[in-house]
């Protein structure tokens, strides 16, 4: 706070005022920040600098996803080969949840496909018509209740496969297998992700 004020101490006497020039200079830049980058300007012009600092975020909710969505435990590896296979199996196991979320997309609240490029990437992104119509009616095109990531994977975690037996006692029992009955949500995930 001392640069908004000019402070003037004597002997006997303290007095102080506000210093408006410099209240009004930082006023004026107030929510706006400033990107420096050592990319020559030939190589990256300044809204790709823009666009590039903005797709941080994606990286930054991939390894938010890899700590949390995909319980990736810290394991303390200590030679180098082990330590590149873990951050390979991390990735693999990332590359597999995008891979979900694109195919999962009409059951998801996320955007589906890539959204168009905006002219100017400071301005607010626009949600596409598709993200609108979800929002509005809470429902996918099929009529289906849409879903977070999380809660779409704890129901399809419903579909389970049982083992039945016959005549557990007898020497000649039957087992076989059974799979429940999956919701009409399950079947249309399983068709996005080309499951059988």
């Amino acid at each position: 706070m001392q640069r908004f004020l000019e402070v003037k101490i004597d002997q006997e006497t303290f007095s102080y005022h506000r210093n408006e020039e410099r209240i009004a200079e930082e006023t004026a830049l107030d929510g706006i920040y400033v990107l420096r980058s050592s990319v020559p300007k030939e190589n990256m012009d300044t809204t790709e600098i823009v666009r590039a600092y903005k797709s941080l975020t994606k990286v930054e909710r991939a390894f938010r996803s890899i700590k949390t969505g995909l319980d990736v435990r810290p394991i303390f590896h200590h030679l180098a080969d082990r330590v590149r296979a873990h951050v390979f199996l991390c990735m693999l196991a990332y590359y597999v949840e995008w891979e979900m979320r694109q195919r999962l997309a009409p059951l998801l609240f996320s955007e589906e496909g890539e959204t168009e490029i905006q002219d100017d990437p400071v301005a607010p992104k626009k949600p596409s018509k598709e993200s609108e119509r979800k929002t509005s009616e809470r429902c996918s095109r099929s009529s289906l209740p849409l879903h977070s990531f999380k809660t779409l994977m704890r129901e399809l975690a419903t579909q389970v496969k049982n083992y039945c037996s016959i005549l557990p006692e007898a020497e000649t029992s039957v087992v076989f297998a059974r799979f429940t009955q999956p919701t009409l949500t399950q079947k249309e995930a399983y068709k996005l992700l080309q499951l059988p």
